[in-house]
């Protein structure tokens, strides 16, 4: 319960007002890898002043921060990838970033999607009941189903107050970057041979 209550507090200081949509801006980063189409799709909060690192000492006991707002920031990709060594097959997946208190953060994609909406709030409009949100604790059981554990290299970047994923081309695959704050961490995909 309390890590419940810990994730619920670190989603309101994230810039949610309610579960619902209302006043969570959505975007979608994009690219093409092999041919085919990699997305991000994410809630897009914004700092508001806020200090970063003071948002991730709110994070529940396991350090999986939801890297979004509102429903689950999924990573749909029509081609087989290799993200930091491990192979991903085309698909849907939940995106999380592991957040240790020292030492590198990891981008984390898991085949479970997400509960539903309506699991977590009880007033939840009908027309996104059934829509996934990130669990707000990252449980060994949820852990079973994670596709890759990759480590994101650390940058300095000008300050970005709208969290903000990207991604630029490289050789034959693309490097992403998730942007906050005045950091940045990046990893590289590329296609699975």
């Amino acid at each position: 319960m309390r890590f419940r209550l810990a994730a619920l507090i670190l989603i309101a200081g994230m810039g949610v007002r309610a579960f619902g949509q209302a006043g969570v801006s959505r975007a979608t980063a994009t690219t093409m890898i092999g041919g085919k189409k990699i997305a991000i799709d994410y809630g897009q909060p914004s700092l508001k002043g806020r200090n970063f690192a003071d948002l991730m000492k709110q994070l529940p006991q396991d350090r999986m921060w939801r890297a979004g707002s509102g429903a689950v920031t999924i990573l749909s990709t029509e081609a087989d990838l290799l993200i930091g060594g491990g192979k991903v097959p085309a698909g849907r997946y939940s995106l999380y970033i592991h957040c240790p208190e020292s030492g590198n953060y990891s981008l984390v994609l898991n085949s479970d999607l997400g509960q539903p909406l309506s699991k977590i709030w009880s007033g939840a409009p009908p027309n996104q009941a059934n829509e996934p949100y990130p669990y707000f604790e990252y449980t060994k059981e949820i852990g079973t189903k994670e596709i890759v554990r990759a480590a994101l290299t650390k940058t300095s970047v000008p300050e970005t107050d709208l969290l903000t994923f990207a991604f630029k081309q490289s050789g034959s695959g693309a490097v992403l970057t998730i942007s906050w704050g005045i950091q940045a961490w990046s990893l590289e995909m590329k296609p699975s041979k």
